[in-house]
């Protein structure tokens, strides 16, 4: 069967990526044709378009881009109709898909969406066009399910595709002394840091996070470089911070060794848990997508952690002064024994709530069942 996916950001190329590996196992005649990434590349099929041309953020960066937005949805819309898929696939991504969902439903196509967009959070009126145009939603926190039946619309709760993720590299993670032989580290403690999988996310807060390790010697920092973002961009900022490495392809292993991370708000904030490393979670935006968002979100935190156990569990810097409190939060979190074992234990509650491990397994089995059951 023809599967047509679309995953705009790294994340999404993971999480797809991992899906695709356990569609193949269920059709295996399986034909992808996506817009994605690296991963996604790796299971097979043609690659349209590139996340990298594709991840803008906030409502000024899309604004500047707008020339290129229009031109992925009309290759994107090119794309599809040639094809002409079994399935379309959204992998969470919502001002893009969201339109192309519609789009493919003027073609009479099916589509399915995993990973739901953060409508919680905001845009709740979204939900309304997700019940028109989307034939199946698979989440994957809980507390989703029940979001949704406010809109009269039933959704699969799957679990969470990051253990999944987790799980399949598990056996495969550095231990700090093969990262030091590796990658030149030195014996010092690690402290990681993770600045985002976008450039316009790194721009703004990679020099916040080496402006606060300056107030650590004791420590050194380690760059967990993402994917798709060449080791040159990263060196651009690293020209007053002799000490600071940048590694790429060992995230997971960089943050399960680290002693503390400053983590950007996003996904990561959820891989760090998982991890069991305190961390301090910090984000900040052109001033007016900040001044946006503040009127718009309406959700009490910004970090997936604080979010699923709805409360404080890891400190959120938003903003202003952010060196400052950046170094008051990882000094807490790097001398203060107790206020890390608390986060740990926040951890332990996370990692029991969020499934086994098997979300794409149980997303691919769905999946080609419904078009087994299309085709007799």
């Amino acid at each position: 069967m023809k599967y047509f996916l679309i995953a705009g950001e790294a994340s999404g190329d993971l999480h797809a990526s991992n899906l695709m590996a356990q569609i193949k196992k269920e059709d295996p005649e399986a034909d992808f044709r996506f817009f994605g990434g690296d991963l996604m590349l790796a299971q097979g099929g043609t690659l349209i378009r590139h996340y990298r041309e594709m991840a803008f953020m906030g409502f000024v960066e899309v604004l500047a881009n707008i020339g290129k937005v229009n031109q992925n949805f009309k290759l994107c819309r090119k794309a599809l109709t040639e094809f002409m898929p079994d399935l379309v696939i959204l992998v969470d991504y919502p001002g893009f898909n969201l339109r192309m969902a519609e789009f493919a439903k003027s073609l009479n196509l099916k589509v399915y969406y995993y990973i739901s967009p953060k409508i919680w959070a905001w845009k709740k009126k979204r939900a309304l066009k997700i019940k028109k145009y989307i034939d199946k939603m698979f989440v994957i926190f809980p507390f989703e399910v029940d979001f949704y039946k406010q809109f009269d619309y039933k959704v699969e709760y799957v679990g969470n595709p990051l253990i999944d993720a987790l799980k399949a590299k598990e056996d495969s993670l550095l231990t700090f002394t093969k990262l030091q032989s590796k990658y030149s580290l030195s014996d010092k403690p690690m402290v990681a840091l993770v600045a985002g999988s976008r450039r316009a996310e790194i721009k703004k807060l990679l020099p916040v996070m080496l402006k606060a390790s300056k107030n650590f010697p004791q420590y050194q920092f380690v760059i967990a470089g993402a994917p798709g973002i060449d080791k040159e961009y990263y060196d651009k900022f690293l020209k007053n911070y002799p000490g600071v490495s940048v590694i790429f392809n060992q995230t997971y292993s960089i943050v399960k060794n680290a002693i503390g991370a400053i983590v950007t708000s996003g996904t990561a904030t959820l891989e760090t848990a998982f991890l069991r490393t305190p961390q301090v979670v910090i984000y900040k935006l052109q001033y007016l997508t900040y001044l946006l968002g503040r009127l718009l979100v309406k959700i009490n935190f910004i970090s997936l952690v604080n979010i699923i156990l709805n409360r404080l569990a890891v400190k959120e810097l938003i903003q202003t002064d952010l060196v400052n409190r950046i170094t008051d939060e990882l000094n807490n979190i790097l001398t203060n024994t107790p206020y890390r074992e608390k986060m740990e234990a926040d951890y332990e509650e996370i990692n029991s709530i969020l499934g086994d491990g098997s979300a794409s397994a149980k997303t691919a089995k769905i999946i080609v069942e419904d078009l087994k059951k299309i085709e007799k």
